[in-house]
C-alpha cells in the first residue's frame, strides 16, 4: 500500500486493477468547487478478438461522479479511457472499468448509495443533494430498480388482510398483505370490485382454497368478494373498526344530548369536556380517588363523572352500556354474549341502532372477530408508513414510483445488502 495509486484506491474503496490514479486537484464544475481525481483506464488487448496486436489511439475523457463525505464539495474521477485499434480485426475498442457503466457518468458506487438512501424516509431532492446528482438521476435509479411485473400465481398466504389507502391523485388504492409475515402481497391502482376480482382470479382455485382467513374492515363488497374468491376462508371483521363504529355511535348520541343543554351549564360540561372518559373501558375508570374537576366545580372520581353524565338521559345510558358490553365481549372473546348483545332491543340512539343493524347483517364475521386472533393492525401500520412516504415526497404523481418506493422501504436492510452487488459491470 505504499504507492500513490494504491493509497487513493484504498481511500475510495476501488479495486479495479485496470484503473490507475495519477493525481488529485481542486477545480470548478458548473461554477462550484469540486475535487477531481485523475485516473487512466488501461486497455491491453482488443475487446473484439482478444488480440494484443493493437495500436493506441488516444483517450476518451469523462467526469464520473463519486460519493463524497462532504456534500458541499462534489467528487469527480476524471477518467482517461484508452482507445485502441486492432491490427488483426481492424476494430476499435475502448477501455471499460468497474467504476462506471459504459456511456454513463454516474459511478456505480453513487447509484448504490442512492438505492440505500431510497430505503430511508428521505425525499428524492434530499437524496440528490446528498449524492451531488440531480433529482432526475435519482428518479432513473428508482425506475431501473422497479418492481417485477412477473408474479407468482402458484402461492397465496394463508392469512390475508384487505384495506385501502389514498395515494396518487388522491385516489384510493387497494392493498393486500400477509397477516402473519406482514409482507405486501399486492397493491392495485384502484379499489374497484372488478379489478380486485380480476387480479385474484389469476390464481388457480386450488391456490385460493388454501387461504384460511381474510381480515378486513366493514367495506360492504370486500365481504362479498372474499367469500367468492376464497371459498374455504373465514372472513374476519377487524376488531378496531368494530369498536370504532361503536364509539362513533355513542358520540353521536352524546352530542345530541349535549346540544339540548345551555353552553356553560354543568350538564353541558359533563358531556362536552369529559368525552374521553365515556370511551374508556368502564373497569379502567378511577373509582376510589376523587379529583377536583374545574369545569364542574366539584371533586369527583372518574366513575362519578361518567355516572352523572349518563343520568341525564336513559337513551344515552342504554347506548353507553351497550357500547361497553360489546367491547368487553370482544376483549373476552365471548361469542354467545356478543351475539345476544347485537340482537338487543334496548332503546338506543339512532346511529347506534344503525350500527346494530350493520352488525346483524355481518353477524358471522363479527363473531369471527371474537373467535380468531387475526386483525388488520399490521395493515394499518403499513398504511401509516405509506402515508409517511407520501408526506415526505409531498405526494406522488406516478403510481409505479410510489409502489417501488414502498417496496424499497419495506425491504430496507435486504435492499441495502443487495445494493452492494448492484450496478457492478460484468
Amino acid at each position: 500500500m505504499s504507492s500513490y495509486n494504491d493509497c487513493i484506491k484504498f481511500s475510495l474503496n476501488i479495486k479495479d486493477p485496470l484503473l490507475e490514479f495519477l493525481d488529485i486537484s481542486i477545480g470548478k464544475y458548473r461554477n462550484r468547487d469540486a475535487k477531481f481525481y485523475h485516473a487512466v483506464a488501461h486497455l491491453d488487448q482488443c475487446l473484439n478478438c482478444g488480440s494484443t496486436n493493437i495500436v493506441h489511439n488516444g483517450h476518451l475523457y469523462s467526469n464520473v461522479r463519486y460519493p463524497a463525505l462532504d456534500a458541499s464539495l462534489p467528487v469527480f474521477i476524471r477518467v482517461a479511457k484508452q482507445r485502441v485499434i486492432c491490427r488483426d480485426c481492424h476494430m476499435n475498442s475502448m477501455a471499460e472499468t468497474e467504476l462506471v457503466e459504459k456511456y454513463c457518468c454516474i459511478s456505480n458506487a453513487t447509484k448504490r448509495k442512492i438505492i440505500g438512501s431510497l430505503t430511508e424516509d428521505w425525499s428524492m431532492k434530499s437524496i440528490a443533494r446528498q449524492t451531488s446528482t440531480s433529482t432526475n438521476t435519482v428518479q432513473r435509479v428508482l425506475e431501473r430498480y422497479g418492481y417485477s411485473t412477473v408474479e407468482d400465481t402458484d402461492w397465496l398466504p394463508e392469512y390475508l388482510a384487505f384495506d385501502e389507502f389514498r395515494g396518487v391523485g388522491r385516489q384510493l388504492h387497494f392493498i393486500a398483505i400477509d397477516g402473519h409475515t406482514h409482507k405486501i402481497v399486492k397493491v392495485l391502482p384502484t379499489r374497484l370490485k372488478k379489478d380486485i376480482i380480476n387480479y385474484f382470479k389469476r390464481f388457480p382455485l386450488t391456490v385460493r382454497n388454501k387461504v384460511k382467513t381474510v381480515t378486513m374492515d366493514l367495506n360492504y363488497y370486500y365481504d362479498i368478494m372474499a367469500k367468492e374468491l376464497f371459498p374455504n376462508a373465514q372472513v374476519i371483521l377487524d376488531r378496531f373498526h368494530i369498536v370504532q363504529m361503536l364509539n362513533r355511535s355513542f358520540n353521536s348520541c352524546r352530542i345530541q344530548e349535549m346540544k339540548k343543554h345551555k353552553k356553560g351549564a354543568k350538564e353541558y360540561n359533563l358531556l362536552k369536556y369529559y368525552w374521553k372518559l365515556y370511551l374508556k373501558p368502564f373497569e379502567d375508570l378511577e373509582k376510589v380517588k376523587p379529583y377536583h374537576q374545574p369545569r364542574l366545580k366539584d371533586t369527583l372520581t372518574q366513575e362519578q363523572v361518567v355516572a352523572d353524565g349518563l343520568r341525564l338521559s336513559p337513551e344515552l345510558e342504554n347506548t353507553y352500556n351497550l357500547m361497553q358490553d360489546i367491547s368487553k365481549a370482544l376483549r373476552d372473546r365471548d361469542t354467545d354474549k356478543l351475539k345476544d348483545l347485537i340482537k338487543s332491543k334496548d332503546h338506543v340512539g339512532n346511529m347506534m341502532h344503525t350500527t346494530l343493524n350493520t352488525f346483524k347483517r355481518n353477524l358471522h364475521d363479527i363473531l369471527n372477530a371474537a373467535k380468531f386472533d387475526e386483525s388488520n393492525g399490521c395493515l394499518e401500520g403499513t398504511n401509516r408508513k405509506i402515508k409517511q412516504i407520501e408526506r415526505t415526497a409531498y405526494g406522488y404523481a406516478n403510481f409505479t414510483h410510489l409502489i417501488t418506493r414502498i417496496q424499497l422501504e419495506e425491504k430496507g436492510a435486504i435492499i441495502k445488502e443487495k445494493a452492494s452487488s448492484w450496478y457492478i459491470a460484468a
